[in-house]
């Protein structure tokens, strides 16, 4: 397996996960309003994030992490389905909104070649 997707996927989930503490807001934002305690939310796919992507820099780890971030992606895309859909959203271009749910897609495939 190519180290430099191993070090960039890693990376992607450790950077990510960190700004889920120092930068809460845009999660938040498109949290949809059926989801219950928001902030708790953020913080728990924050930190399943963070570990995850630890997770994936151990052998001995990488193929549990691997399998947890394609269940954390398939637990987060009603956010992104949110955000497509909703009209608060409307000033960020279609092709953004729109983009980010085939991007699910990538990114489960890229975390399912570490399985």
């Amino acid at each position: 397996m190519n180290n430099l997707s191993l070090y960039a996927i890693a990376a992607v989930y450790i950077v990510s996960g960190i700004l889920h503490f120092i930068r809460p807001e845009p999660y938040l934002r498109i949290m949809p309003p059926y989801i219950p305690y928001h902030p708790l939310m953020v913080i728990l796919s924050g930190i399943a994030e963070l570990v995850l992507g630890l997770g994936l820099l151990f052998p001995i780890t990488r193929s549990l992490a691997a399998w947890g971030l394609i269940l954390l992606l398939i637990a987060i895309f009603p956010a992104n389905l949110y955000m497509a859909t909703a009209d608060k959203f409307s000033s960020i271009p279609a092709w953004i909104r729109w983009g980010r749910l085939p991007l699910q897609g990538v990114l489960i495939w890229w975390a399912w070649r570490y399985t």
